[in-house]
């Protein structure tokens, strides 16, 4: 089954017209609907609020225009990371089922689905978290259809953090946790990208020494979120097909540092659309869907040899700095602010850069 790809822009905490216009003139039906990754206007927080608002939303949506129970639309991936700071427009990109069939030698985007085995407390940051979300990892290539690693793109995810509840139940099992609840958001997205990693060969299984510590081991495909609400890997991955039909394909490059935009640009032409070497905005011709990217400041406090002040700011946090920086130049590069760009992004492509994806429109 082909996969249609939509961006809708949210026009307020609450709002999913945007979806809704595109099931009311006959896109796609509301039961077509398979995912959602989107940007939220909140402050990108534990407390973020406006990630929960939503997901009601276009639930909602999806609920009152569809057939599908509650409990089904419950489980279809909705991805929504809070903070649009700088430029960054709240938006959504959506995507549906399309019964397109193509040519059989014709790449187009592919998404499957999988849950890993139950990450324990005690896994976050260790080991036996990167060999569990690798699995699950695999088993959604199996889902896709894809059996190249080198034909997967982006891989998102979202998996489990530390509370003091969850802490207790480890020493109360005689276990030892990674780290406190402050920094464990950070390292569950970072051992995830390792689980990532190892399951499309692009590193060797870590030592535990290396995991959160050995920063030149990353995924140039993983974008990595955390929260409370789980206690496995729910991962969504995307990849090219050949003869999966539809008229979108997927590719993707790193950015080296918060300046590249060669990078981005080398994302778009990974996904099949040409340009010329110094590529700009109006190159693209509206054939770019969305780039999803990852970023965070370099921990070595400089950028291209300069000072950066970021990671000693203790009025804004360094996460807030280079989000808006990232997503106001990756704004100029494909001529719209509505961008996905997220942080906390250790092992999620190199130091102080990280993945680049693009989803582009290639026609019939």
């Amino acid at each position: 089954m082909a996969v249609d790809v939509v961006k809708v822009e949210i026009k307020s905490v609450m709002d999913a017209s945007g979806l809704e216009e595109f099931i009311l003139a006959g896109r796609f039906k509301a039961d077509d609907v398979i995912a959602v990754i989107g940007k939220t206007e909140g402050n990108g927080g534990v407390n973020d609020f406006t990630r929960i608002l939503s997901d009601q939303a276009f639930r909602g949506v999806l609920a009152c225009h569809g057939t599908r129970d509650t409990a089904n639309i419950k489980q279809i991936p909705m991805v929504w990371s809070g903070g649009c700071d700088g430029v960054i427009t709240p938006h959504a990109t959506v995507f549906a089922r399309n019964d397109r069939t193509g040519p059989a030698d014709q790449q187009r985007l592919v998404m499957g689905t999988a849950l890993s085995p139950v990450i324990l407390p005690e896994d976050i940051g260790r080991p036996a978290m990167v060999e569990k979300v690798a699995e699950g990892v695999r088993l959604a290539m199996i889902d896709a259809g894809i059996t190249d690693p080198r034909d997967v793109h982006y891989v998102q995810t979202k998996t489990p953090l530390l509370t003091m509840e969850t802490i207790s139940d480890a020493k109360k099992r005689g276990k030892t946790v990674f780290c406190d609840v402050h920094e464990s958001m950070g390292v569950s997205n970072g051992t995830t990208g390792l689980g990532i990693a190892v399951a499309l060969g692009e590193v060797a299984m870590p030592k535990a020494e290396d995991i959160c510590h050995n920063l030149d081991l990353y995924s140039s495909v993983a974008s990595c979120s955390s929260g409370v609400e789980l206690d496995c890997a729910q991962i969504v991955l995307f990849g090219n097909r050949a003869g999966a039909g539809g008229r979108y394909r997927i590719g993707h490059s790193v950015m080296k540092d918060a300046l590249d935009l060669d990078g981005i640009y080398d994302a778009i032409r990974n996904a099949g659309l040409e340009l010329p070497e110094r590529a700009r905005a109006s190159d693209l011709n509206g054939k770019v869907v969305n780039c999803f990217m990852k970023c965070e400041a370099d921990r070595t406090g400089l950028l291209r040899g300069r000072r950066q002040i970021m990671l000693d700011d203790s009025d804004v946090h360094h996460h807030r700095h280079s989000k808006a920086a990232v997503g106001g130049l990756a704004a100029a590069a494909i001529g719209d602010p509505a961008v996905f760009v997220s942080v906390d992004a250790m092992h999620q492509g190199p130091q102080g850069g990280g993945p680049v994806i693009a989803i582009v429109d290639l026609g019939e």
